[in-house]
């Protein structure tokens, strides 16, 4: 019993310990040693870090230029295209004779870089959008919300294929779609929470103190929302990315001589049919492990910044 009852307390101290910051320990520190005690986060950032660590370094092994087409190797792709480390081609050929491993590491590299960029775009204007509405509030937050629930109502996919069809499928156009969409509801969250804010007792105080009102929302407010915006960036780079890979799969996507992972899962479905299955299976498998890995890091952020949650 006195085992049993000492185990017993020891786990409720440790439970103690995880709500309740340690002293002598900052609140990021707190939130640190609680994600890194989330198995499920943890193994995403190892999953994903080698998978940069592919990106950066898998070209220097690579035996095949992305675009380079082996002519031997191209009439019968279904056999002589197959996966094999002696020829080089350590994931087979694609349809054209091209060199699939190449071809995943430049499409991993770009749904990253679609996946980030967006994000950290869709941040910036969402952030800065819903913090002045917030604060501000009155008919500028009116107007301003209205703006944002008049795009919300519009199918932002469709639009984003109209823009890329009209302006041309280039990867400035393609930030810049998904950057135009992408901050709306990160705005709504930032506002709300913005709201509860302005009226706390430690904003009344720095505006009895006379600081200015700019510097309240950059030094007071913000710092408070940096947990639910990380949160929320975390999820926004698999969305940035399941839009793109969307989008791509429909042909309307970034345009060669570049290419991404939704492109060449729509190219190995197409040709599954002539038993090339490795051409989907390898794409497939990158773009999983991506959506997956993002997935469960947002949750570890959320369950480390916000313990209540728990």
């Amino acid at each position: 019993m006195a085992f049993g009852s000492s185990v017993k307390a020891a786990q409720i101290a440790d439970d103690v310990t995880d709500v309740l910051p340690v002293k002598g320990r900052s609140l990021l520190q707190d939130a640190y040693r609680r994600f890194i005690r989330n198995k499920a986060a943890m193994a995403s950032v190892v999953v994903l870090g080698l998978i940069v660590l592919f990106v950066l370094i898998g070209p220097l092994f690579a035996q095949w230029d992305n675009e380079e087409i082996d002519w031997e190797r191209m009439g019968d792709i279904a056999t002589s295209g197959m996966p094999s480390i002696e020829n080089g081609h350590y994931f087979g050929l694609d349809e054209l004779g091209r060199d699939l491993y190449s071809r995943v590491i430049q499409a991993t590299g770009t749904s990253l870089l679609v996946g980030v960029v967006g994000a950290a775009t869709a941040l910036i204007i969402g952030t800065t959008f819903g913090l002045i509405a917030g604060y501000v509030g009155g008919r500028i937050d009116s107007g301003m919300m209205r703006f944002v629930d008049i795009l919300l109502a519009i199918p932002t996919t469709l639009i984003i294929i109209l823009l890329m069809v009209i302006a041309g499928r280039s990867f400035l156009m393609l930030f810049v779609a998904l950057g135009a969409f992408g901050w709306l509801t990160m705005a709504r969250i930032v506002r709300a929470q913005t709201l509860s804010l302005k009226n706390r007792e430690f904003i009344e105080a720095a505006r009895a103190a006379g600081v200015s009102e700019g510097t309240i929302m950059v030094r007071h407010i913000l710092p408070n929302l940096i947990g639910v915006v990380i949160v929320y960036a975390s999820l926004l780079v698999p969305e940035m990315i399941l839009t793109e890979s969307f989008i791509s799969f429909l042909g309307l996507g970034i345009s060669e001589p570049y290419t991404s992972l939704g492109k060449l899962i729509a190219e190995g479905a197409g040709t599954m049919a002539y038993g090339t299955t490795w051409q989907l299976l390898y794409p497939l498998f990158f773009y999983v492990a991506i959506i997956m890995t993002m997935f469960f890091i947002g949750d570890g952020l959320r369950d480390a910044l916000d313990p209540k949650d728990r």
